[in-house]
């Protein structure tokens, strides 16, 4: 009888909340990343570092640190585990008990699973001693990571590490969706304050004195200005109830006759909130006294809240404060933070570019994209790490929603804001139409009707009367513009069919008025679509006659699908050959749709030269898109050109979507596995399977990021790329739906096993 295997196990050494500090928390949010990214195929566990017995116990494993027996016994119950495939060690040296800690080699001496550190110490110049502990404890596991790209320095050059074992990862930051403090202040009644703030559990090492001996000459300039003070004090800090520090802090304030301009928040917030708090802040006062501190949480979450910043010079700020996103300053110099803050406060345009430039910064560091960092180190030391897959996102209509205004999706976003200034095409609410009768039809979610309705009367208003459409309509007066007559509208128009054939398609379950809307302009478009003769617009009006055709039968129709496609054999018999079995002599955007209409035109007319055609020219386009170094979107840098090589970067959402869509059908039409396969291959391009190991996708909101170029992600979440990412999400959800039952029945299985 088959086994039923547990899923694999990663074990966390650290401490854990409710324990208030850094680590404990920066623990916390790295297990949400990777339970958001892979939490279907690996579960993060716990051994809780703590200072004495716990009566009752919450997590896999505690250690008490304090005890020397522990160690041993922790370790051996880990390695009977069988499930446990890593250790991942949160190292700071006052975390272990014994000389630097070296408790913990009690437990290194038994465990027999890999092992992995972070480090969140790295301290320059090590005595012999401190630099031999630091190398034994590397060699129990070959594996280390470090925040920043200094500590890795350091590790090298003071510590003799070799760089290959070393995994530079940024602090993990929070995704939220961009607002402007002033937008932001409005949940704190703040409006007509200028809020600087600074954040997290107080001591003396944090120097808020520091800021607010600044803020007598900041409030001459600017008397308005409230300093937010977020955060309770290091419980460690507080004896026999006496908080000495914030004692201080508050006399301070009364000296300085500040009452009006300082706020204390004595709490320890939760995440939202304290990141909502971040938001409606205009200048981030990071003010930390410690030299020697290697990275901060704080000052990372400030940043990814696209808060400007004046910083002292700490070894992480120097490393990531550009002075495109904030000021740095001299440790303890109260008189360079009023300077700083004061030329900030005083300028609206430059405030919002460094915080617009801080919050793209850290897109890169979000605590998704340091799980994908961490799993590809994590795969290295496991054995089977091929049992690991992507999670899928939930499905958000979130921003799709923020984007539609009662005329239509607008064109673009500056990041999550849509941007009225650009309008509307037709493109865009074509494809949106086709995603929310998708939505509809998967969830039955009547919400969806009014976006559907939106979507389909701006397709109605494009319309002209001889069938055709136009393609941009401007916000302010919403007329039709000159930009009509700029560019080739035969895939916009095309796409306008593609739509209305969709929203047919699904009649018998969409409301009859909407449906007669539909048809109507779908059967006005017709003499038009038989004289389409560009290659993708006729794969996009294909792909709409083939779905109205699948569900009213029209000879009319299936004559027009027969007529064009056609065009697109002869096409193909002009420009393949051996080695280019392609309809043009080139591949650009949107490749997947002329085999797909291929396809189409096969079922609907049952002619083998369809059928041929459509195969040889999609196992062309998948050798050059799902190569030996993975999948390859083609890139909009000069696309790819017959007899030259294919360039590099300029990815974008659209034609990852529109392979899973022609994939999809392909598998629909012939039920090969390998489509199935390439589907998810490709779909894993979304979720960080690429060559910057980058989420493409907000997943608060389910907007789609708008390109994937050398070095960055372009952050903007146009229509384009939010509706093209949630098509292929919801194509997706078919699969994922059917792997749930096949998990379910395993489980049902092993449930009864154990039960005889």
């Amino acid at each position: 009888m088959k086994t039923i295997q547990a899923k694999s196990k990663i074990i966390f050494m650290s401490t854990f909340p409710p324990t208030q500090c850094g680590i404990a928390t920066y623990t916390q949010d790295t297990i949400k990343g990777i339970n958001d990214v892979y939490g279907n195929s690996i579960t993060c566990e716990i051994c809780e570092l703590v200072k004495s017995p716990l009566e009752t116990p919450t997590q896999a494993y505690t250690l008490n640190t304090k005890n020397r027996e522990d160690y041993t016994r922790v370790a051996n119950e880990i390695n009977n585990d069988d499930a446990v495939k890593l250790i991942h060690i949160q190292h700071e040296f006052g975390l272990f008990d014994g000389n630097y800690g070296d408790h913990l080699l009690d437990f290194l001496n038994v465990i027999k699973k890999p092992v992995t550190f972070t480090f969140h110490s790295v301290i320059q110049n090590p005595n012999s001693e401190l630099k031999t502990f630091v190398k034994l404890l590397l060699s129990y596991s070959n594996s280390v990571f470090v925040m920043t790209r200094k500590s890795q320095e350091i590790l090298m050059k003071d510590y003799d590490i070799q760089k290959e074992i070393i995994t530079c990862v940024p602090h993990g930051t929070h995704i939220v969706i961009y607002e402007k403090p002033e937008e932001a202040k409005a949940k704190f009644d703040l409006q007509d304050r200028m809020v600087l703030s600074t954040f997290g559990l107080l001591g003396e090492g944090k120097s808020i004195e520091t800021g607010l001996h600044a803020l007598p000459k900041i409030i001459k300039n600017h008397p308005n200005v409230l300093y937010l003070v977020i955060g309770r004090t290091h419980p460690n800090l507080i004896e026999e109830g006496v908080d000495a520090y914030r004692d201080k802090l508050e006399g301070i304030v009364k000296d300085l006759n500040l009452e009006k301009n300082v706020r204390f928040i004595n709490q320890y917030l939760d995440t939202n909130e304290l990141l909502n708090y971040l938001k409606a802040t205009d200048v981030y006062m990071f003010t930390s006294k410690d030299p020697n501190q290697a990275v901060s949480g704080t000052f990372a979450y400030a940043m990814s809240c696209a808060c400007p910043l004046v910083a002292s010079k700490i070894p992480h700020t120097v490393e990531v404060l550009t002075s495109d996103c904030g000021i740095l300053v001299d440790i303890g110099n109260s008189d360079q933070f009023a300077e700083a803050a004061i030329k900030l406060l005083s300028d609206d345009s430059l405030r919002e570019e460094m915080g617009i430039n801080a919050f793209r910064k850290t897109r890169a560091s979000s605590w998704e994209n340091v799980a994908i960092k961490h799993m590809e180190t994590y795969k290295n030391l496991m054995v089977n790490p091929s049992e690991i897959e992507f999670n899928y996102p939930s499905i958000e209509l979130a921003h799709v929603k923020k984007m539609t205004t009662d005329l239509g999706i607008i064109q673009f976003s500056k990041i999550s804001v849509p941007d009225l200034s650009t309008g509307y095409t037709l493109d865009d609410n074509a494809r949106a139409l086709v995603a929310l009768c998708m939505h509809y039809k998967l969830t039955n979610d009547k919400a969806d009707l009014p976006y559907i309705l939106i979507y389909l009367d701006f397709i109605i208003r494009c319309q002209n009367p001889e069938g055709d459409f136009t393609n941009y309509i401007d916000q302010y007066n919403r007329e039709h513009m000159e930009q009509n007559a700029e560019v080739n509208l035969e895939d916009s128009n095309a796409r306008g069919v593609w739509a209305l054939g969709s929203l047919i398609s699904i009649k018998d379950i969409l409301p009859e008025g909407i449906v007669q809307k539909a048809s109507t302009s779908f059967l006005n478009s017709l003499k038009w679509a038989e004289t389409i003769e560009s290659p993708r617009s006729i794969g996009f009006a294909t792909k709409g006659l083939y779905l109205y055709n699948s569900t009213i039968p029209n000879l009319y129709v299936s004559a027009i699908i027969n007529k064009l496609n056609s065009k697109l054999v002869s096409n193909y018999e002009i420009h393949a050959t051996k080695d280019w079995k392609w309809f043009e002599n080139y591949l650009t955007y949107g490749n997947g749709i002329l085999p797909e209409s291929m396809l189409f035109a096969y079922l609907v007319t049952n002619k083998p030269i369809y059928k041929k055609i459509a195969l040889e020219s999609l196992e062309f386009l998948l050798s050059k898109m799902f190569t030996k170094k993975g999948f390859k979107v083609i890139s909009n840098n000069g696309w790819y050109h017959k007899d030259s090589q294919p360039q590099e970067y300029g990815e974008q959402p659209i034609d990852v979507s529109y392979i899973i869509q022609t994939l999809n059908s392909f598998y629909t039409a012939f039920k090969n596995p390998l489509h199935k396969e390439y589907m998810k291959t490709a779909f894993n391009w979304f979720l960080g399977k690429n060559h910057l190991n980058q989420i493409m996708y907000n997943p608060i909101s389910g907007g789609g990021y708008d390109g994937l170029e050398k070095e960055n992600v372009n952050l903007n979440q146009g229509a384009e790329s939010t509706v093209c990412f949630l098509t292929a999400r919801l194509l997706m959800e078919n699969f994922k739906e059917s792997e749930s039952r096949v998990i379910d029945l395993i489980k049902t299985k092993a449930d009864m096993i154990i039960n005889s």
